[in-house]
């Protein structure tokens, strides 16, 4: 009888504009690397077409303060007042255990208190802008966001930049394709471990 290895936790964190979400979708969409998101939670109400388990685990504000009291999460962020979302401890284990490597795709803070919640069964990976002012330019040439929200994003971005020796590995993605060559690279190795 065989036994199940039980899955790894990948926590990914980056300042906005990185190009943390589109490296994540890449490596998913190749499908080399058994990854899967977990689903988290969040007390907004449901969106028409969005399904409990599925989209996200919908929770009554209140619901979701029991639950940051009995530490039922591995993160979690008050977005907005009384507007949480988070990362059931529950659905990363379940996942891992069911032999599934489960990617976090969370802020900087987030990723710090996964890392020493999970030790090594973690790998942290923070991916870095060439620089704060090509942070700059990419979030302008982008087009979505006013000029004051450019300056808010790059303040937010300078104060994570602090947080990457937190990490076991920084990617500095200055050229897409090789900071996707080189997550993928470090994410097999981990797997492998």
């Amino acid at each position: 009888m065989t036994t199940l290895k039980p899955g790894k936790i990948i926590i990914i964190s980056a300042p906005s504009g990185c190009g943390k979400s589109t490296i994540i979708n890449e490596l998913l969409r190749r499908g080399e690397i058994d990854m899967e998101f977990s689903v988290s939670a969040t007390s907004r109400p449901p969106r028409e077409g969005e399904i409990n388990g599925k989209h996200y685990f919908f929770m009554t504000e209140q619901e979701f303060r029991d639950a940051i009291a009995a530490d039922a999460f591995v993160e979690y962020e008050e977005v907005y007042p009384g507007r949480f979302y988070g990362t059931l401890r529950s659905e990363v284990e379940r996942r891992c255990a069911e032999g599934h490597n489960v990617i976090l795709d969370i802020d900087v803070k987030g990723g710090v208190r996964v890392k020493k919640m999970f030790g090594d069964k973690a790998l942290s990976l923070f991916i870095m802008p060439p620089s704060v002012d090509e942070l700059r330019r990419r979030l302008e040439k982008r087009g979505t966001d006013t000029p004051e929200a450019i300056a808010q994003r790059v303040g937010k971005a300078e104060f994570e930049l602090g947080f990457a020796d937190d990490y076991d590995k920084c990617v500095i993605n200055d050229n897409l394709d090789t900071a996707i060559a080189l997550t993928d690279s470090i994410i097999k190795e981990f797997i492998r471990q």
